[in-house]
């Protein structure tokens, strides 16, 4: 039924507006009461065996949603309700800001991608904060990670002021805490992940999230997968000196190689981070790499090329402690997140194992 809706309406309409429009659907369900119930009984059900803790952090299941979807913390509850195990917001700025002109968004539908240059529209941190804190917190309050990015006009020697502004605000809030440095469409930013820069950042955003809460929030850093492994290596020894929870591999890349869309239509569309299937093995490279550096001592989510319950099962085994989808999402539609987890739970059943946690890393020897 999806796939014909896509097919028919999705695919003809302008990506961005058709973003609005679906998540618009999304909050709709989960503002009527019978319908959110419903449509979570159908949705979201729970297999006990795929409950995990990871992060410090009691998960209903591995497999939530990466940041970018909900960039302001709006829909967050309508998220959960479709079967995100838990949901990562943002990237916010500092200050709000509008993002790149549009058009921004394009779908490579030969490829089951995305390219977007979207620029971090957010409506920055005091106002997601204020969002935030106003929210009931219940049993059922799905588990946030919000993601924090540098505001695009703020030079690159104030970047860590910019920073600690939103973490700061932020940090009370969240149940995770990324540092994002990167995405490709924020000028500069990728070159905060030079490990003589990114070690002082980090360092500053975790005093800073800790001056204002009265407890551990876990903090991790994105990592772009256009890395040299010897960057990849030099990040993880860093986080690991800094005691850093996690890394979460990875962002978009500004590669295109190996796509079947048309060169031209490529060339057209020109610069953004291109997601999806394309990132598949590049994501599973840096993963297994980052494992075996790490050795479990350090928290992973694996994002990026994340289709099937099998794409899934993969970077558990291979050292993945969480994993995160989105562009899969756009084309496999709100049944995507329980065929997932139903495929989890059958190949955890076929594996003989008691939990997903006794998966993880498995099969990274």
């Amino acid at each position: 039924m999806y796939k014909l809706l896509f097919n028919l309406v999705f695919k003809k309409m302008d990506p961005e507006k058709a973003h609005h429009l679906a998540f618009f659907w999304i909050r709709l369900a989960h503002s009527v009461p019978g319908l959110r119930s419903l449509v979570r009984a159908l949705l979201a059900p729970r297999d006990p065996r795929l409950r995990t803790a990871a992060l410090g952090l009691d998960l209903p299941g591995p497999f939530g949603l990466g940041a970018g979807f909900d960039k302001n913390g709006i829909g967050i509850d309508g998220l959960s309700m479709l079967g995100f195990d838990f949901v990562e917001i943002g990237t916010v700025t500092g200050e709000p800001q509008p993002g790149n002109p549009a058009p921004r968004l394009f779908r490579l539908v030969e490829d089951r991608a995305l390219i977007n240059r979207m620029g971090f529209n957010n409506q920055g941190a005091a106002r997601v904060a204020t969002r935030l804190s106003t929210r009931p917190h219940t049993t059922s309050t799905p588990v946030i990670g919000v993601n924090i990015g540098k505001t695009k006009v703020v030079p690159e020697d104030e970047a860590t002021a910019d920073y600690l502004k939103s973490a700061k605000a932020l940090a009370p809030y969240a149940d995770y805490l990324v540092v994002n440095v990167s995405s490709p469409n924020t000028p500069g930013l990728r070159n905060l992940q030079a490990v003589q820069v990114l070690g002082p950042l980090l360092w500053d955003v975790r005093k800073a999230a800790d001056e204002v809460t009265n407890h551990h929030v876990p903090l991790l850093v994105k990592i772009a997968p256009d890395l040299a492994d010897e960057d990849i290596d030099e990040i993880a020894d860093m986080a690991l000196h800094l005691g850093l929870d996690g890394i979460i591999a990875t962002n978009t890349t500004i590669g295109r190689d190996g796509l079947r869309t048309p060169a031209a239509r490529i060339e057209e569309i020109g610069m953004g981070g291109l997601s999806g299937a394309p990132l598949k093995a590049r994501a599973l490279e840096v993963l297994e790499r980052l494992r075996k550096r790490t050795d479990g001592r350090l928290a992973i989510i694996s994002v990026g090329g994340i289709e099937t319950a099998e794409d899934a099962w993969q970077r558990i085994l291979a050292g993945a402690d969480l994993v995160q989808g989105y562009s899969a999402f756009i084309y496999e539609g709100p049944f995507w997140m329980r065929k997932v987890h139903k495929g989890l739970s059958a190949r955890l059943r076929a594996a003989g194992y008691a939990n997903i946690g006794e998966a993880v890393g498995k099969g990274n020897r």
